[in-house]
């Protein structure tokens, strides 16, 4: 009988050099279509923000000024370096500071508080949600006339009610050096609070009940059952809350600009105010600029800071 010869088992596949399990996918290829449904979108970012924005930074470089009959010449960092001496404007800066961190951490809490109400099976519950949105839907300009008349020193809610109680006679809270910036500052918290309570609220609406649930089976309080299940799950929600009010809170111009106008004695003068001024009053268009350029530069590294911290924190935990 003739033998039988085995088959030699078929090579294996000859792989080339540098390219791994994970690419010998084809590529995906790039719709170009894409591009021309986006455009309509990106055209304004680029046209009424990333445009002004590079002109700013170009302008802070130049000695652009109102009035003048000479074309604007390139003087290179001389703003900055005036700016780095000017301490009117630094002490705006701090003003600015005291005035973002004094209106955010209030406003977060209040709208913490608030949104852990309405969250509650409360009956004419969806009234109050409406009403606790009404400041939100309020211009600055409208917020800003109302609360004047609240703070009048003669006709005011305020000193007539303290006049009732018999805490005192009277007193301009928007014109006293001591009270200006206090007073400002809660007219900031209560225009801002709605928009933190509604993304709040929205972050406790979408917590699991179970979980409450559970927790309360397992004997947890209220502030036990807050601790472990609520806040893990606001957490990421409160981060980008208050990174973005302290960004529009430092960047407030209307608000502050319709009750005080940065008085009195330049007690709620704010750096956009500041710079508002050194533009259009005294049309120094460059050194207004170089001061832009810094606040936006200072905030990112400070928010940078913070961000960083509260993500390593909440990795940690």
């Amino acid at each position: 009988m003739a033998s039988v010869t085995e088959a030699s088992p078929p090579p294996p596949p000859v792989r080339r050099a540098g390219r791994g399990p994970g690419r010998d996918r084809p590529r995906k290829a790039v719709d170009h279509g894409a591009w021309f449904l986006v455009l309509p979108a990106l055209l304004p970012i680029l046209v009424l923000s990333v445009g002004p924005l590079l002109y700013g930074v170009l302008l802070a470089f130049t000695d652009a000024q109102s009035g003048r009959t000479e074309p604007t010449r390139w003087i290179g960092g001389l703003n900055f370096r005036d700016l780095l001496h000017d301490t009117l404007f630094w002490e705006s800066f701090r003003i600015g500071l005291v005035w973002a961190v004094g209106v955010t951490v209030p406003q977060f809490l209040l709208a913490l508080g608030l949104a852990l109400l309405l969250n509650q099976d409360l009956r004419l519950r969806w009234l109050a949600r409406a009403l606790a949105i009404v400041p939100w839907v309020m211009p600055e300009v409208v917020v800003g006339i109302m609360w004047r008349l609240v703070y009048n020193p003669d006709a005011g809610i305020l000193n007539e009610a303290l006049r009732d109680i018999g805490l005192g006679s009277g007193r301009d809270w928007l014109s006293g050096l001591a009270t200006a910036l206090p007073a400002v500052i809660v007219v900031g918290v209560w225009a801002g609070m709605p928009q933190t309570t509604v993304a709040l609220l929205a972050g406790l609406q979408n917590t699991p009940r179970e979980l409450h649930e559970a927790a309360a089976v397992d004997g947890a309080g209220a502030w036990r059952r807050f601790r472990t299940v609520t806040w893990p799950a606001l957490r990421p929600i409160a981060l980008a809350v208050t990174a973005l009010n302290l960004i529009w809170n430092f960047n407030s111009f209307a608000l502050v600009y319709v009750l005080t106008n940065g008085g009195p004695g330049g007690r709620t003068r704010l750096p956009m105010l500041f710079a508002y001024e050194e533009a259009f009053r005294y049309g120094q268009f460059g050194y207004a600029a170089a001061m832009g350029c810094v606040m936006v530069a200072v905030i990112s590294i400070a928010l940078a800071v913070f961000l960083a911290g509260r993500l390593r924190g909440g990795d940690d935990a």
